[in-house]
């Protein structure tokens, strides 16, 4: 009877419950090493991010914007290709939703679809350049999504100041009005004043579209059979470099999405000289969410729970606040080598076989 469950447990599942145990357990080896008492510590962390509705909304609104970061690398990863271009994508995008947000009058429907839609624009534009060069000349993504990840920055770093500049401070843009925010009053009043937004509904939309296109459509099963094996696909008849530049694109501008969810959801304007820290994390959540959609809307939430509980952690405890920095990166290093994880299990399974 054990057995026959097991085998209807998803190996991805297991696989990524066992990196968030093990990232857990080191979690609390750190806290006792400092003289800590680790379940008072990761209680405080998950009261942190739920004890109260408005915590609640805070853990996830932000989650909202590793939603679409996740997606875009687990897209990316579906496709055979690795998008370490997300954070340049993220800020990109966010600078175009805000541009568009400081620019256009228009009613709130309309503008927010105009300022969500330029900021896919413009995270597809920048993943389009990574799948022209992989494409055309075989460079490889990883370095050229990288470059764009600075040049994006020295973009919105120059535009910003000379274009939106703010009532006070160069380093940021202007205030972005409440008519062209992704906050609603309705949504505010209801998490009791907690910053969440209309993100969070894009980012669940999004999980459904992306899960239909990789598994029900045939775009999706080219783009995944150029991922597999793109000399196979060549064979076919599938166009292999349209479909690379295409799922650059896509990715890229899920990331746009996110960027506009950060800076004109979770914040009310874009600041220069910072790289979004979601663009990264994105890769962690794809990962412990084995890739899939599903799986990065409720990596994303994890995540969410413990960047928004840590600080109240932090507050009600003498544990250090790299503690949990530490936790959230052994869970991150655990996640980025799950093959090893699978091995284990393998050799777990061999054995039982044997015996």
């Amino acid at each position: 009877m054990k057995q026959s469950i097991m085998k209807k447990i998803p190996k991805e599942l297991v696989v990524s419950l066992l990196a968030v145990v093990l990232g857990l357990i080191a979690g609390a080896l750190f806290m006792l090493f400092t003289g800590n008492n680790p379940f008072a510590g990761y209680s405080y962390l998950i009261k942190g991010g739920t004890m109260s509705i408005e915590r609640l909304g805070n853990t996830l609104a932000t989650a909202s914007p590793l939603i679409l970061t996740g997606l875009s690398i687990a897209f990316a990863f579906k496709t055979g290709l690795f998008n370490i271009g997300a954070p340049g994508q993220v800020l990109f995008g966010g600078f175009c939703a805000t541009a568009v947000a400081l620019s256009v009058n228009a009613p709130k429907p309309l503008l927010l679809l105009l300022s969500v839609s330029a900021a896919a624009l413009g995270g597809a534009l920048w993943g389009s350049v990574p799948g022209f060069l992989k494409a055309k000349f075989n460079v490889h993504e990883v370095v050229s999504s990288i470059m764009m990840n600075w040049i994006a920055y020295w973009v919105v770093y120059y535009a910003i100041p000379a274009y939106f500049k703010g009532s006070f401070l160069e380093t940021e843009s202007r205030k972005i009005a409440h008519q062209a925010s992704l906050r609603v009053d309705w949504l505010t009043k209801l998490f009791d004043g907690s910053y969440i937004n209309l993100g969070l509904f894009i980012g669940i939309i999004a999980v459904f579209v992306v899960a239909f296109i990789l598994n029900r459509t045939v775009l999706g099963y080219e783009l995944k059979s150029v991922g597999f094996n793109r000399h196979a696909a060549e064979y076919a008849g599938i166009s292999v470099n349209k479909n690379i530049i295409l799922a650059m694109m896509i990715s890229g501008a899920l990331a746009g999405i996110g960027g506009a969810i950060i800076y004109t959801g979770n914040a009310a304007n874009l600041q220069i000289g910072i790289v979004p820290t979601q663009g990264f994390d994105g890769i962690a959540v794809s990962l412990l969410g084995a890739n899939t959609p599903i799986g990065v809307l409720a990596s994303a939430i994890f995540f969410g729970l413990l960047y928004s509980g840590k600080g109240f952690m932090n507050a009600m405890t003498n544990i250090p606040p790299e503690i949990a920095d530490t936790i959230i990166a052994t869970i991150i290093y655990f996640a980025a080598t799950s093959v090893l994880i699978e091995r284990g299990l393998d050799k777990l399974k061999r054995k039982r076989r044997g015996n």
